[in-house]
């Protein structure tokens, strides 16, 4: 089992997020009782290319403070929504021989929702934890529209076990 901690950075990890509170403590949480138990803890990051206030050099790309990697923690950077595609992951997790995989992140409409599906596709076990994902309020739906349609509706018994904090704590410790 591996904490894959997708785009926690600075630019878009702030109060607009839906439901911030819950979700900034719950991640908080999580990558606190991995390290306790031994769970490797995997980053994320996006790069939207030069121009981009999100890309390699800007103070918006770096990992949010709150969430911030461990000397030891490896980092994986993308360019797609996917965490898995042309990132390196993949092949590491599968050297790892890496089983399962709590996704936790942002935003669940984008990345989190493609590393959620290819992650399946690629034979891993996705869990969910509740609150550790979200997202802002787009042209279509509210942020909490958003979380609940993919948390409850979409992944839910499809891509991932969508479980409770607590369930992915007793999991973490075995």
């Amino acid at each position: 089992m591996v904490l894959l901690v997708v785009d926690t950075q600075k630019l878009i990890t702030n109060s607009d997020l839906y439901n911030y509170n819950a979700f900034e403590s719950t991640v908080k949480t999580l990558i606190a009782t991995a390290r306790e138990n031994g769970v490797e803890v995997i980053y994320v990051r996006h790069d939207d290319g030069g121009g981009s206030e999100l890309t390699k050099g800007t103070p918006g790309f770096e990992i949010y403070e709150v969430f911030c990697p461990q000397p030891d923690e490896k980092i994986f950077d993308k360019t797609e929504n996917s965490s898995f595609k042309d990132t390196g992951l993949l092949e590491y997790l599968k050297e790892k021989d890496v089983r399962t995989v709590v996704v936790v992140g942002l935003q669940t409409d984008y990345c989190i929702d493609a590393t959620i599906k290819c992650g399946f596709e690629h034979g891993f076990k996705i869990l969910v934890p509740e609150n550790a994902n979200s997202t802002f309020d787009n042209g279509f739906m509210t942020g909490e529209q958003s979380y609940k349609y993919y948390n409850e509706f979409m992944w839910k018994g499809r891509y991932a076990e969508c479980i409770s904090v607590g369930e992915t704590i007793k999991r973490m410790k075995g």
